[in-house]
């Protein structure tokens, strides 16, 4: 059998204000019942699994682990039209979520924009500009 990438994980620094700012771009995360206050999950329309852990426990699981000072990864979330990219972002600011890159057209052909989850992750916002 092939490998197969079937799950993803995001590394959280509060479980609970996560699964909130995840919610508010359409994410229903369960949380885990052995280890709810470290660990939720949440199926995708994809077949992807996303997971987010706590920092604690991602501490205990993976020796001499720690949080990095920077991002690395970005979550991506498409958009049916630029207008949400837009409304998204203000809704998401107006939340008092970190705005790392405000909307804009990029050249390859996307509005995008980029905020920080709680625990400062990136998260891209995007949807395809209409051809010109």
């Amino acid at each position: 059998m092939p490998t197969t990438v079937n799950a993803i994980d995001i590394v959280v620094s509060d479980l609970g204000a996560a699964i909130e700012f995840y919610r508010r771009l359409g994410l229903e995360f369960e949380r885990d019942q052995y280890m709810p206050d470290d660990h939720a999950g949440c199926d995708l329309p994809n077949g992807l699994h996303l997971m987010l852990d706590t920092e604690d426990l991602r501490g205990k699981v993976t020796a001499h682990w720690t949080p990095p000072k920077l991002s690395r990864a970005f979550l991506t979330f498409e958009y049916d039209s630029p207008a949400a990219v837009d409304a998204t972002y203000a809704e998401l600011l107006a939340a008092g979520v970190t705005g790392l890159q405000e909307p804009y057209d990029a050249p390859w052909g996307m509005r995008y924009a980029t905020v920080a989850d709680p625990s400062g992750n990136g998260v891209d916002l995007y949807a395809t500009l209409p051809a010109s």
